[in-house]
């Protein structure tokens, strides 16, 4: 957007998930320092993300990351807490923005004029960047947790519901950074072990969001 004013992008990773926070992330582009093939970082691969993360991070005005933590999650519900994230990120940019462009459909609340963009992600760069960003910061996480918890594979599924991870979960039962409101307790066999997870469709989670 090339309106003269200091526009942040804002967008989450995590979401979905079972297990671990959810990451928001603001950028505000230097138009003086173009990035291309900045898209929403759920079309790139891996290693493409990879990259653009470091091409944001050294070439944007200003980035900032916000999380809501599992106890967040559970208490407020994953809306609430996605918004509470993405405000923490645009609080905490070095930058002052004049407008902010938010991913989605509802807005955190904010001192700063907004706009919410239903897949802003992968038609405005500013949110496509935050994606990457909020993305890469998460994937990371979930790596680093997969060493304090490898019975769960979360370096393979960064805590998505796939079969294997759901395997795991039936056969070690729930961990301090799984989202208890994401698992269906009400299900529980004897002994604690939580079955199949379920999504929170009311909010329109998918597999990967």
């Amino acid at each position: 957007m090339s309106t003269g004013k200091i526009i942040a992008g804002v967008d989450e990773a995590g979401r979905g998930p079972l297990a671990g926070p959810v990451i928001a992330a603001a950028v505000i582009l230097d138009p003086r320092r173009p990035i291309s093939g900045l898209k929403d970082s759920k079309q790139l691969t891996e290693k493409r993300r990879e990259f653009l993360f470091q091409e944001i991070i050294h070439g944007c005005a200003a980035y900032a990351v916000g999380r809501a933590d599992v106890a967040e999650i559970d208490a407020i519900n994953i809306l609430q807490a996605s918004l509470l994230a993405m405000r923490r990120a645009v609080l905490s940019l070095s930058i002052t923005p004049d407008h902010v462009l938010v991913d989605g459909c509802q807005l955190p609340k904010l001192p700063y004029t907004a706009q919410a963009i239903i897949q802003g992600d992968a038609t405005i760069s500013c949110i496509s960047a935050a994606s990457i960003i909020a993305k890469v910061t998460r994937d990371r996480e979930m790596v680093a947790l997969d060493r304090e918890f490898p019975q769960y594979g979360f370096a393979q599924h960064k805590g998505y519901g796939t079969k294997a991870h759901q395997i795991a979960l039936h056969q070690h039962g729930a961990s301090v950074i799984h989202r208890r409101t994401f698992l269906k307790t009400k299900d529980l066999p004897v002994g604690g072990t939580p079955t199949l997870a379920a999504r929170c469709e009311i909010f329109g989670l998918t597999d990967e969001i």
